[in-house]
Order: C-alpha cells, then sequence, then structure tokens
C-alpha cells in the first residue's frame, strides 16, 4: 500500500470520534507500531485534528473531513467511462472494485460535479464476457500481483496446442481481446497469450523477479525491435 493510501485510511479508520490504538491500525493496514506512530505525528503536522498518544490511543475530533475531490469535466467524463469500461469488460473483482470507486468517487465530490458524473452517457456493453471469463482474468490478474509461476495448455492462431510454463507479467485489453504477456520458459522469450485460446491454468508457485525476464524488460525489447507487442 502506497504510504499515501495509508494516511487516508487511517483517517476514514478515526472518523466519527472512535478511539482506535496504533496496535489496531498496524493491524489492519499491515504494517508496523513504529509506522503507525510516524503516520499519526505526520498527520498532526499537517492540521488534521487527532487528539492522543501511543499506549492510549488515538480519536480525531469533530468537524474534520477530507477536502472534496476537484475534477475537470474532462478528467470526470474519463474516470466515469473508464470505470464501465471495466465494470463491463473486466474480471469480476475489477468490475466490484470499478463500482465501488465511482460510489466513493460520487460520495466525495462537490454537488455540480455529481451531476456531470452522472450525466456522462458513455456505456459499454459486452454480453460475451461470461463469468467463466471475467473469474479467468481475476485469476490471471492475481497470478501476475503475487508473481505465480503459470502452466498453461494453449492453442495458437492455427489450432496447434502445447504446454507453456510462463512467468505472468501484465494483463493487456486490445478491445475484446485480453491477453496475458509473460515471459515463456519454452521459448526463452516474451510471449503474449490470448485469454480466449487457453483450455487450463495451473499455478505452480511463486517466481523470482530475474534480470532479462521483467516486465520493463518486455518493453525494451519491443523498442530495440520496433514492435508494439511481443511476439505471438
Amino acid at each position: 500500500m502506497r504510504r499515501a493510501d495509508r494516511l487516508f485510511q487511517i483517517v476514514q479508520h478515526l472518523r466519527g470520534g472512535r478511539l482506535v490504538t496504533a496496535q489496531m491500525l498496524a493491524e489492519r493496514l499491515e504494517v508496523s507500531e513504529r509506522t503507525i506512530y510516524r503516520d499519526i505525528a505526520d498527520l498532526q503536522s499537517t492540521g488534521v485534528p487527532i487528539d492522543g498518544e501511543a499506549g492510549v490511543g488515538y480519536l480525531m475530533r469533530d468537524g474534520y473531513d477530507l477536502p472534496p475531490l476537484m475534477f475537470t469535466r474532462d478528467e470526470i467524463t474519463a474516470l466515469v467511462a473508464g470505470a464501465r469500461l471495466i465494470r463491463a469488460w473486466g474480471g469480476a473483482e475489477m468490475a466490484r472494485a470499478a463500482e465501488e470507486a465511482l460510489v466513493k468517487i460520487n460520495a466525495v465530490l462537490p454537488e455540480d460535479a455529481r451531476d456531470r458524473a452522472q450525466a456522462v452517457e458513455i456505456h459499454a456493453i459486452a454480453e460475451e464476457m461470461t463469468s467463466q471469463v471475467r473469474a479467468r482474468i481475476d485469476e490471471l490478474d492475481a497470478a501476475v500481483s503475487a508473481r505465480r509461476r503459470l502452466r498453461l495448455e494453449y492453442k495458437d492462431a492455427e489450432g496447434t496446442a502445447t504446454m507453456r510454463r510462463v512467468r505472468p507479467l501484465g494483463l493487456w485489453f486490445w478491445g475484446k481481446v485480453w491477453t496475458l504477456v509473460a515471459w515463456c520458459e519454452l521459448r526463452q522469450d516474451f510471449r503474449m497469450f490470448r485469454l480466449d485460446r487457453m483450455a487450463s491454468v495451473e499455478d505452480e508457485g511463486p517466481f523470482p523477479p530475474e534480470r532479462g525476464k521483467t516486465l520493463m524488460d518486455c518493453y525494451r525489447a519491443m523498442e530495440a525491435e520496433g514492435q508494439c507487442e511481443p511476439k505471438d
């Protein structure tokens, strides 16, 4: 979690006059109590009205709230349209997160900006996105985030089936087609795999980052070869 996100979460936990200990915050945010002490001190130094002390607990005085988010009309349109696209074409977890993001944004927008957000007439329809496809997207997204090696049963454009052990690096959406960008241990190179050609996916445990096999290395290779995607 980024520090800015953690500070925001601390303020959220303290709202409503609740007494919260550093231990409770540390457990919820998965950091040390020492980190919570530093974060509380930094928040207090910026004017956030937090009372309390280490070993006792903290609470925030009434009357404090986060300032409203300020977005331009174009930024609001982009945020709403992007969330709706993910809600339509993303995995199930992505769709839920997009819906929650829209709710949170609406909750802190000024009234006129909220009206603009609700007036955005950009929508996405994806009838072909079945629950199985959404589950596969979530599965691969989790593997990318956790650096989990995968074993794919995969068919190429000609229908030839192969077994691939890959290091998943990212998910790219090409407009109705999702692809997994990965380091392929069979080809010893970066490859792109269409999700709709994966017959099965098996988790084979974690893999460590290794120079020459990261997503940044993939970008460098693509730039050097003058192409917009890894070889298929």
